[in-house]
């Protein structure tokens, strides 16, 4: 689902974050199709490196106008209040808060808009088929944002970026998606320029940038108060998107990257989820689907997918290693809101490539739901595969009952996590939910 924040999927606005700090410097002939619009000697540098880069042509000229910054935070507002827009942020925001990960007062929206309102330099826009870049930007922020958006532009020629962008539903594969064309924008910025290229051919010279990049970020005051699950939401599809197109090419030709689009974070983090086999033998994401509700509404669903699972964990249990492995085995899933007679219940119904990896994530989800509430870890009997958490009623919040159990639906390890208002029953019946497991994955 992002919040990845995926950028609120107000998806277009994700293209606004240009956090890398590299400067370019370079120079070269003036194409034919640069054209006399703003930047063009810019356009001119940057579109033959980047199509000698990644092995394809641009099918038409790219278009770069100017917006005043008023303008560009008008569109921003726009992608926000949209009724898709809202409807996304309305239901992380509940999921983000039911799981704990961001606090009960946070307005997600307002949040956003000030993010990005603090970033914005510029963006490509697939609908109009124009680079938008902010009037009077410092020169550093405009050959960064001319590049990076240059790559999208390029991108939505072999891609259709606006489709990526409207599976609103698949959450997962829309960040894995999003990923690899932010992630190809950031690494396509540090191979032209003459000081990161070949910064980027020396061991550990990627690492070194990445954890610049980072660094960097910290010094928007924004981003940087923001909770911990918006910041990284918002930083992997760019470092790690950057990540997997660093190691795509180094195996592949970049030219088939577009072509060849991961469909999980599973397959973004792990290579032998990706590199393993082809398109049609790697190891495919298992479709979760909830039967109707027994009672109240559905008011959100999505899929979480392995990069949210880990943010999720880390969240409570403080500790990167067992978050990472705990979510790794993690084999598709879907999760809802519902609105129940007695208050918002979560139903999060993840499936597991075996039982030991579904009975590893019962025990550290089991954790992190009892840390979350700030209770403490209680006995367990030797080989339960239910776990049963009760948090009492505080000053600001109504008794909650969490409860998880390892079940088998459809021949699968399957881990069924509910967090429900104290005394209301299971939203939906648990022995109804169907898996369409893919005949060609593993």
């Amino acid at each position: 689902m992002p919040i990845s924040f995926r950028s609120p999927r107000p998806n277009a606005a994700a293209a606004l974050l240009i956090l890398s700090g590299v400067l370019f410097s370079a120079c070269g002939d003036k194409p034919a199709n640069a054209g006399d619009g703003p930047y063009a000697d810019l356009v001119a540098e940057y579109v033959p490196k980047i199509e000698a880069e990644m092995g394809l042509p641009f099918k038409s000229p790219p278009k770069v106008e100017k917006r005043s910054r008023d303008e560009v935070a008008v569109f921003v507002r726009k992608q926000l209040e949209s009724e898709r827009g809202k409807l996304q942020i309305a239901g992380q925001e509940a999921v983000y808060k039911l799981l704990g990960m961001v606090p009960d007062t946070m307005q997600l929206a307002v949040l956003l808009q000030k993010l990005l309102e603090e970033q914005i330099v510029g963006y490509y826009d697939p609908t109009t088929k124009v680079l938008y870049v902010v009037d009077g930007a410092p020169d550093m922020l405009l050959k960064q944002t001319v590049s990076h958006e240059l790559v999208h532009a390029l991108q939505d020629q072999y891609v259709k970026i606006d489709s990526i962008q409207g599976l609103v539903d698949d959450g997962d594969r829309q960040v894995a998606a999003q990923s690899v064309l932010e992630g190809q924008a950031v690494f396509m910025q540090m191979r032209i320029d003459p000081n990161a290229g070949p910064m980027l051919k020396m061991p550990g010279g990627w690492d070194r940038i990445r954890d610049m990049i980072r660094d960097g970020s910290v010094g928007m005051p924004v981003f940087a108060s923001a909770p911990r699950a918006v910041r990284e939401g918002l930083l992997f599809p760019y470092l790690g998107g950057a990540d997997f197109v660093r190691r795509f090419i180094n195996v592949r030709p970049e030219k088939e990257l577009l072509s060849d689009l991961p469909v999980s974070t599973k397959q973004l983090l792990n290579d032998s989820a990706y590199f393993s086999g082809t398109a049609a033998n790697r190891d495919l994401p298992v479709a979760v689907t909830f039967p109707a509700p027994r009672t109240g509404t559905v008011l959100y669903s999505n899929t979480f997918g392995e990069f949210e699972t880990r943010l999720a964990l880390v969240q409570h249990i403080k500790n990167e290693e067992l978050a990472r492995r705990a979510a790794t085995g993690v084999d598709g899933d879907r999760l809802a809101v519902m609105n129940t007679p007695q208050g918002n219940a979560l139903v999060w119904a993840s499936v597991w490539d075996s039982a030991v990896d579904a009975a590893d994530f019962l025990d550290i989800m089991a954790d992190a739901a009892r840390r979350r509430y700030e209770l403490g870890k209680p006995n367990v009997a030797p080989g339960s595969t239910t776990r049963r958490i009760e948090a009492p009623a505080t000053p600001k919040r109504a008794a909650r009952l969490v409860t998880l159990s390892l079940e088998q639906l459809d021949g699968k390890p399957v881990v069924i996590y509910m967090d429900l208002p104290a005394g209301q029953a299971a939203p939906i019946d648990v022995a109804r939910i169907t898996l369409n497991v893919p005949a060609t994955g593993r």
